[in-house]
């Protein structure tokens, strides 16, 4: 299949066929036809920089299943490592372009998924059979929690939106803390034989923690830069209340980097001190958001979301002539 999963793939090749899929709405010709395609779009793990992917894919469920073969090569593909580092990723099919978590297939799904997708190609030329690794499994799913409770119902202000924010952030860190009760709760249930749930969290926690975090970090550096700053201009008088969530920030922060060192792996070494300092950071944030919503919010509820455009600047008025 088209992929980057080859290193030496002739870049242009691929180029062309995420060019037919856009233009024909997720449809592509050749030896592609008819097939399951779709685009994957990651934030590479070395640059940041975004690297689109085309990719075959099987639906379970809401979920979809996506492959690489690595085209014969004992070394994961790039896309794979991308996800790693950063895994909310885009995900185009058809004419729907959706942000999905991706998380690595810990099941055996690889025969299931290699019945639906292109042939891959294994142990050919450069590659002696015992290099070839197995194909890997990548399981794409709803990046946002499934029920927001308390979201606005319309974002008509900059204080909508930060309830927004604070209510989707209190909905990731709702589901991870969920997904790691049920984690523990497999674990103690498990009788008879075969093997239990493996002891590090997995790779689903291991995801939604790092998304989570991710998204967290960029809400508090935005907050940092550009919302309080702008509000200190009017309000001088509130820099004690600016001082202190600063502060806050600071200690999420900390939080966030004893988890992440735990989620450094793909196993989790200690899924006790993991839950420990996920207990921590939920009570730390749900204050620190409890607080904001009270001092800030509140002055902001003036202010129009979107913001609105420059004068003269509408419709495309003052564009360049």
């Amino acid at each position: 299949m088209p992929t980057h999963d080859n290193e030496t793939l002739d870049a242009s090749a691929d180029a062309t066929v995420i060019e037919e899929f856009r233009a024909h709405r997720g449809k592509v010709g050749g030896p592609f036809e008819g097939r399951d395609l779709a685009l994957l779009t990651t934030t590479s793990a070395a640059s940041g920089t975004p690297r689109t992917t085309v990719l075959g894919y099987v639906r379970r469920g809401e979920s979809l299943m996506i492959i690489g073969s690595g085209s014969g090569t004992p070394n994961h593909p790039g896309w794979y490592h991308d996800l790693l580092a950063h895994p909310v990723v885009g995900v185009e099919i058809g004419t729907r372009n959706l942000q999905m978590l991706a998380v690595p297939d810990q099941g055996a799904h690889s025969e299931e998924l290699l019945d639906h997708t292109l042939p891959a190609v294994h142990g050919t030329g450069a590659h002696p059979a015992s290099a070839v690794r197995v194909p890997l499994v990548v399981v794409l799913e709803a990046a946002d929690p499934e029920e927001w409770e308390g979201r606005p119902r319309e974002i008509r202000t900059l204080a909508d939106k930060v309830m927004e924010v604070h209510t989707w952030l209190r909905g990731q860190l709702r589901q991870v803390k969920a997904e790691t009760d049920a984690h523990f709760a497999a674990r103690a249930a498990h009788q008879g034989p075969g093997e239990p749930p493996a002891p590090g969290l997995g790779l689903q926690i291991r995801q939604r923690c790092l998304a989570f975090c991710q998204a967290l970090e960029f809400h508090h550096t935005s907050e940092d830069d550009h919302l309080f700053p702008g509000i200190a201009r009017y309000h001088p008088e509130l820099g004690a209340v600016f001082d202190r969530l600063r502060d806050e920030h600071r200690t999420v922060a900390r939080i966030q980097n004893d988890l992440a060192v735990l989620l450094a792996g793909v196993g989790i070494a200690d899924p006790q001190r993991f839950r420990t300092e996920l207990a921590a950071m939920s009570a730390e944030l749900n204050t620190h958001f409890d607080y904001e919503e009270k001092e800030i919010v509140p002055l902001l509820a003036d202010v129009p979301w979107p913001p609105a455009p420059p004068a003269g600047v509408e419709d495309g008025a003052g564009a360049a002539k």
